[in-house]
């Protein structure tokens, strides 16, 4: 019990910037409450209004977590971007111990605790709290080795999300042959190809007119190539069936393990060899688990095609979408999507994966 407390007050801590020592020895704070573990009641004394927060202890890895008010076990085990951050975190941290050329082997590090800080649900707004499921997820893990050196471990929780690089050729554009002499098309196919964007307001980046690639986060359940049929779908007004759709993150994978050299004088160890990583872009690993796979799909389309979606008013308008259409050509769009990790990854993956003959 006391060593519980003394854990839970250094966690505590850490959300409301008091030290340890005010939990610890303020004792009308941490209680126990039957069946619901060590409860700590922090007072706000800017509004009176009292948080409550729970611990509970995970089968595995055995170590406390600390919810927020409101917040279930049963809703956060079933909340598959913390149940698959925490394995691929266990995973990685398994790796440390066996491998003698891991950075650290001599004294690894382990996952202490978890502290949530905060949640977003997500679902109608007039359904009560437990018909609405779980959309973001802010916690802290402290993650340290024997010598009590720890890892930054601020995280924020969102899942997965798909992105689409659309490439649109005009059809009175004559197609290069396979093999063709001269470059004379292939020059002309190369201008003329445009990338779909969307500009619709961020405000996480404080803009009203983000100009981006088209993407969408992956519902429970769902697949990837799903995901990226539907966004295409609802913000280009555009079908094109998913078995359709290339993966660029997957295809640039293999291409890095097709191409390995054994004989080549260096040393990945510790590089993040086994950590089952997907195969995808990851846009803020420093705090947030979001990877993005990215899809594309090239088609041509009559020339007035072009012209009518430029501007285009597009998105799911009852779920607050306001999107407009943008075209640019293929070879500005590192300066056009500038901004857009998903743009500027995405066109990283499209030349390296030309050059090397893959598309």
């Amino acid at each position: 019990m006391k060593l519980e407390m003394r854990l839970l007050s250094a966690t505590i801590a850490l959300v409301t910037r008091r030290p340890p020592s005010f939990y610890a020895s303020t004792h009308h704070h941490l209680f126990h409450a039957p069946g619901q573990g060590l409860r700590i009641r922090i007072p706000n004394h800017q509004n009176r209004i009292h948080r409550i927060m729970s611990t509970i202890t995970l089968k595995s890895p055995s170590i406390p977590v600390t919810l927020p008010e409101g917040l279930s076990e049963e809703k956060l085990l079933a909340f598959s971007p913390f149940t698959t951050w925490l394995r691929t975190l266990q995973n990685s941290l398994a790796l440390q111990r066996p491998n003698a050329a891991h950075p650290f082997h001599a004294d690894p590090y382990a996952l202490r605790s978890i502290t949530v800080q905060s949640y977003d649900l997500f679902g109608p707004s007039q359904a009560p709290p437990e018909k609405r499921h779980l959309g973001f997820l802010k916690l802290t893990a402290d993650v340290s080795n024997g010598a009590g050196e720890t890892l930054p471990g601020a995280v924020f929780l969102r899942g997965p999300s798909v992105a689409m690089l659309v490439l649109l050729v005009p059809e009175d554009v004559p197609p290069r042959e396979k093999g063709e002499a001269g470059k004379g098309r292939e020059e002309r196919e190369e201008e003329e190809r445009y990338v779909v964007l969307t500009v619709q307001p961020r405000v996480p980046a404080g803009s009203l007119a983000f100009v981006e690639l088209p993407a969408g986060m992956v519902d429970e359940g769902g697949s990837f190539a799903g995901t990226a049929a539907r966004e295409i779908r609802e913000e280009l007004r555009l079908e094109i069936p998913a078995a359709e759709l290339r993966c660029l993150s997957d295809m640039a994978a293999e291409s890095s393990e097709g191409t390995g050299d054994a004989d080549a004088d260096t040393d990945k160890s510790g590089e993040g060899e086994g950590e089952r990583l997907p195969a995808a872009m990851y846009p803020s690993a420093g705090g947030c688990d979001e990877f993005i796979p990215i899809y594309m799909h090239e088609r041509r389309v009559p020339r007035d095609t072009l012209k009518e979606w430029t501007g285009k008013l597009t998105g799911l308008r009852d779920q607050g979408e306001k999107i407009t259409l943008k075209l640019v050509k293929m070879k500005d769009l590192w300066k056009e999507g500038g901004r857009d990790a998903k743009c500027l990854a995405a066109l990283a993956l499209w030349e390296g994966l030309r050059r090397e003959g893959k598309l």
